[in-house]
């Protein structure tokens, strides 16, 4: 009997959802960065093997929103309970129970399906502080199941997997066993331009960064991609830190990001960026949706 069907992945920012979701495909999909709110859309992973195929939905981290690019992310994130068949909520195990894992227990009261409590990063732990952990948990919502994991390390994901595939049903293969996301190509590509960023300016520029893939196209000829992507930034001095001197920094991003984007892709990739300003684009909904955070689609 083959099994199929869809798991949100829920938490407050930087609880560890996107990493988890690399260490069960076993792949790198999702970006990951310390800077909170990483994740912006709902990304889709699908996991299969020979009797199941898991659609994996990671979320962005739900927070107090600031404008509306958060307003959207908090939709996009709350919405993804409704239509799935389990929910996953992970919490980082070595920080304290807080008022952002409050507010998304309250709502998955609302969900009428199993929903499961991973505890991330147990490798921090003792084992005493996390028998302490647990009952902390335990009192707070009838979890189906409280599993604890490393989702950096791998401890207990596949463990976590096979929880999973006992409460799915029969169902369809709704992908080929060789396909990771339904996102295209462009969203993946960008993300991977964006997590450059993250990664080479801290927190001088991430949260006013958006890019925008102007031109991708397939030398069939040469098996290369030629990529043309806008950085978007809101002010001058972004721009300014983004290209850095002598244009060194956005060539790190560039070198960086292109590395990523052939070993996902299995292809040469040829990666030009450029950086435009917009102010206040993250207020704007027209450029909100032109940069694919499009609310009315969740």
């Amino acid at each position: 009997m083959f099994k199929s069907g869809f798991v949100s992945i829920v938490g407050r920012p930087n609880a560890g959802k996107s990493t988890l979701l690399n260490q069960m495909l076993k792949t790198k999909l999702a970006i990951m960065s310390d800077v909170a709110q990483t994740t912006r859309n709902t990304i889709q992973g699908i996991y299969t093997d020979e009797d199941s195929q898991i659609v994996f939905i990671d979320t962005p981290g739900v927070h107090k929103p600031q404008d509306r690019l958060g307003s959207f992310m908090n939709t996009s994130a709350l919405n993804s309970i409704y239509g799935a068949d389990v929910i996953l909520f992970i919490a980082p195990a070595n920080e304290k129970i807080g008022k952002g894992d409050h507010y998304i227990i309250n709502r998955l009261k609302e969900a009428e399906i199993p929903v499961y409590l991973v505890l991330n990063k147990v490798d921090l732990l003792s084992k005493e502080e996390l028998i302490q952990k647990l009952m902390e948990w335990q009192d707070l919502f009838p979890f189906k199941e409280i599993i604890p994991i490393s989702a950096k390390t791998g401890l207990q994901v596949d463990h976590l997997i096979s929880v999973l595939k006992e409460d799915l049903n029969e169902g369809p293969k709704y992908y080929e066993d060789d396909q990771l996301t339904d996102h295209p190509e462009r969203f993946i590509i960008a993300e991977f331009i964006r997590e450059k960023i993250l990664h080479y300016t801290h927190e001088e520029v991430p949260h006013s960064v958006a890019i925008l893939i102007d031109k991708i196209e397939e030398d069939e000829k040469e098996h290369r991609l030629d990529v043309i992507a806008s950085i978007v930034v809101t002010r001058d001095s972004q721009k300014g830190i983004i290209i850095g001197k002598q244009g060194a920094l956005i060539k790190k991003i560039r070198l960086a990001a292109r590395k990523d984007i052939r070993q996902f892709l299995g292809m040469d990739v040829d990666l030009d960026l450029f950086v435009k300003v917009e102010k206040d684009w993250r207020n704007k909904e027209k450029y909100l949706k032109e940069l694919g955070y499009n609310e009315d689609e969740y």
